[in-house]
């Protein structure tokens, strides 16, 4: 029974942790309700004819926990900027509060600190907890302005019910100012709850945004590198072939001397243009580890390495493509997880080479392990060239491991 809830936490991200715990801090302060009731029922049982009122205090406040836990969820919906049904259920909580206020006062026993009862009647601090619970949901779904004005304003419909029972002046002001403060501090901390809560969601997007403006980067780079290249000879093998073909009408004999030239240029091009993927596409697998380790270090992960003995000696191909699959995987670290520990080793094994890569942080959602990704599918691309292969073997819930394998040659 308990290993589910726990599954379920382990597969959620940081910003769903963070939403978690706060969402159920504020349906936890909804709860307080009752036992507030409880203990002011609890000191009117010498009190004559407080009976009824008691009970109707109670059913008030399980009313008021059930329909608070409905408006907390909803308003931070709201706030979250999802859609909900938060006015519905703010109206709903300040017509109960008011309504049940004005009735657990009007039947409760009324007294100004005069015997046989003295002090404040219990049924004012039912209804302070009724404000107070509405106070909270109002602070998270309406503006800053407005909660304060909505709670106000229910503090001051309450307060002629207090004298209409028969309370003192005395007893309604402190009522009223202490309704008052309490409803100020309940709208102030229950909205720190829902702002904090989206700086969370804010700070993923914003962590979101960084990967892919880094992949973004690495684009332009690599275009401006292949633009540099082919732009100037791409222009001049087609000012050549115009040249050469207004010759070849003329029949002139330098056309072919100008096609010679082309076809030159043309074979000059491919060579660098080769040369800058070549330099793209290679890895050093030791250099590539050491900076997987230092970004991911940056994002505060972090990071054991274990590459066996004299990597280095591996060769070149194998190497470049293994290299490859730590850039690549890093990349998925950072974008898809909410890592705080990640694992690269490197073995030999039967004349294969494996590199096992393994990270906590994984959300609910599986990754796809069969060429679903463009990711995995270009890694597994990659290693068929050199006849390896990518495996994504099942593992713990929250964690994401990958094995991949390349022989070495003969």
């Amino acid at each position: 029974m308990v290993r589910g809830p726990i599954r379920r936490w382990r597969g959620y991200g940081k910003p769903q942790r963070a939403e978690l715990y706060f969402r159920w801090s504020l349906y936890l302060v909804a709860w307080i309700m009752l036992p507030i009731a409880l203990l002011a029922t609890a000191s009117s049982v010498k009190v004559q004819g407080a009976t009824t009122a008691a009970q109707v205090g109670l059913a008030l406040s399980l009313a008021s926990v059930l329909v608070t836990l409905r408006a907390y969820r909803t308003s931070l919906d709201h706030y979250l900027g999802r859609p909900s049904t938060y006015r519905r259920w703010l109206i709903v909580s300040a017509v109960l509060t008011v309504a049940g206020s004005w009735t657990v006062l009007l039947l409760g026993p009324a007294s100004d600190g005069v015997q046989p009862h003295p002090g404040p009647p219990f049924t004012s601090v039912i209804a302070a907890a009724l404000v107070g619970a509405t106070a909270g949901p109002t602070g998270v779904g309406l503006r800053w302005r407005w909660a304060f004005l909505s709670g106000t304003a229910l503090v001051l419909l309450i307060a002629p019910a207090m004298l209409l029972a028969g309370a003192g002046f005395a007893t309604t002001s402190g009522w009223l100012i202490g309704a008052v403060v309490g409803t100020v501090l309940m709208v102030a901390s229950c909205r720190s709850f829902a702002w904090v809560t989206a700086v969370v969601w804010e700070l993923d997007a914003a962590r979101e945004a960084q990967s892919r403006l880094a992949v973004a980067e690495e684009r332009l780079r690599f275009s401006r590198d292949l633009h540099d290249v082919m732009g100037r000879n791409l222009t001049t093998i087609a000012l050549k072939s115009e040249l050469a073909v207004q010759l070849a009408r003329r029949g002139r004999p330098e056309a072919a001397e100008q096609m010679a030239e082309v076809q030159r240029i043309a074979q000059e091009s491919q060579r660098e243009v080769r040369d800058v993927i070549r330099g793209y596409r290679t890895a050093d697998l030791h250099a590539e580890a050491i900076g997987a380790r230092a970004v991911l270090r940056a994002a505060d992960i972090h990071c054991d390495i274990d590459l066996g003995e004299e990597p280095d000696r591996l060769p070149p191909q194998v190497q470049s493509v293994l290299g490859w699959v730590i850039r690549e995987s890093t990349t998925n670290v950072l974008r898809h997880s909410e890592a705080g520990r990640c694992l690269i080793r490197l073995r030999q094994e039967d004349g294969r080479v494996v590199l096992e890569l393994e990270n906590d942080g994984v959300p609910a959602v599986p990754l796809p392990s069969q060429g679903g990704g463009t990711g995995l599918h270009g890694l597994r691309e990659r290693l068929a060239a050199h006849d390896g292969e990518l495996t994504v073997p099942t593992t713990a819930p929250g964690t994401f491991r990958m094995l991949a394998t390349v022989p070495l040659p003969g």
